[in-house]
C-alpha cells in the first residue's frame, strides 16, 4: 500500500494548498477504500481513516500554513478567536465518532461530502466584508466547526472558508486562514482519536485509531505537495478548480451513501 499511501498524499496535500479545504476529503474515502480490502483492518476502516487523515494534517497544514504565512495571507486574529472552540469541538467530534458505527460513521462523511461539493460548485462571493462575531460568538462557530471536522476527519476549510467567503474575506486571505485553523483540529482530533482508540482490538501499526504507516506516507508527500497548492492559488483563480473538486465530492459522497 505504500504507493497508494504516497499518491494520496500528493493529492490531498495539493489540494490542502490550493482550495484551504484539507486533505481529509482525498484521505478519508481513499483510506476507507484501501482498509476495506484488507479483513484484518476492514472492522475498523473508517475510524481509521478519519483519525488517520486527521493525524497527517499535523504535517500538511504545518506545511501549508508556512507557505501561506510567508505571502502575509493569514488573519491570525481570526484564528485566535476561533481555536478554542475548534479544540474542544475536535475532542467532541472524535469522542461520537468512537462511538458510532462504521456504516453510520461512513454514510455521515458521505453526507458532509455532498455538501461541501455542492458548496464549492455553487458558493457566490460575498462583496464588501461583513463584521465578524465577538469572542463569544466566534467560539460557538470553532465549535461546531472543529465538531464536524473530527468527526469526518477534514480540516475544516470546507467550513471555515465558506463562513469567511460569506463575510466578504478576501478568497486567499480565506484560504490561508482556513489552513491555519485546520491546525488546533488536528491535534486535538489526533489526540482525541489515539486514547479514544488504544483500548480497541486494532490491527498490527496502529496507534490507537492511527494507522501509522499510512500516517508516514502520506503526511511526508503531503507536506512536499501542499506549496505547490498554495503557489498555485495566489496565481490563478481557484473558481474552476473548486467546481471540479466540488463534482468529485459530490461522486464521492453519493459512492459511499450507495455502500462501499
Amino acid at each position: 500500500m505504500l504507493i497508494e499511501f504516497a499518491v494520496i498524499g500528493i493529492v490531498a496535500g495539493y489540494l490542502a494548498g490550493f482550495l484551504g479545504i484539507g486533505g481529509g476529503f482525498v484521505v478519508v474515502p481513499a483510506l476507507t477504500f484501501l482498509y476495506l480490502r484488507d479483513p484484518a483492518m476492514a472492522p475498523w476502516a473508517i475510524h481509521m481513516a478519519v483519525a488517520t487523515s486527521l493525524g497527517t494534517m499535523l504535517v500538511t497544514s504545518l506545511s501549508s500554513i508556512i507557505a501561506h504565512q510567508k505571502k502575509g495571507a493569514i488573519r491570525w486574529s481570526l484564528v485566535r478567536s476561533l481555536s478554542f472552540g475548534l479544540v474542544i469541538g475536535a475532542v467532541l467530534g472524535a469522542a461520537i465518532a468512537d462511538v458510532l458505527q462504521g456504516e453510520a460513521l461512513i454514510r455521515v462523511f458521505g453526507i458532509f461530502a455532498m455538501l461541501a461539493g455542492l458548496q464549492l460548485i455553487l458558493a457566490r462571493h460575498q462583496e464588501g466584508e461583513k463584521p465578524l462575531p465577538g469572542q463569544p460568538g466566534a467560539s460557538i462557530v470553532g465549535l461546531v466547526i472543529g465538531g464536524i471536522s473530527s468527526l469526518i476527519g477534514i480540516g475544516g476549510g470546507a467550513l471555515t472558508g465558506p463562513w469567511q467567503l460569506w463575510h466578504g474575506i478576501r478568497a486567499q486571505n480565506a484560504v490561508a486562514t482556513s489552513a491555519a485553523c485546520g491546525y488546533p483540529i488536528a491535534l486535538a482530533g489526533t489526540f482525541a482519536f489515539i486514547a479514544f482508540g488504544l483500548n480497541s482490538d486494532l490491527p498490527e501499526g496502529a496507534l490507537g485509531y492511527i494507522h501509522l504507516p499510512a500516517f508516514l506516507g502520506i503526511a511526508l508527500t503531503s507536506a512536499i505537495a501542499a506549496p505547490f497548492g498554495v503557489a498555485t492559488v495566489h496565481r490563478l483563480h481557484p473558481k474552476l478548480v473548486k467546481r471540479l473538486f466540488g463534482g468529485f465530492l459530490m461522486l464521492v459522497g453519493l459512492r459511499m451513501l450507495a455502500g462501499l
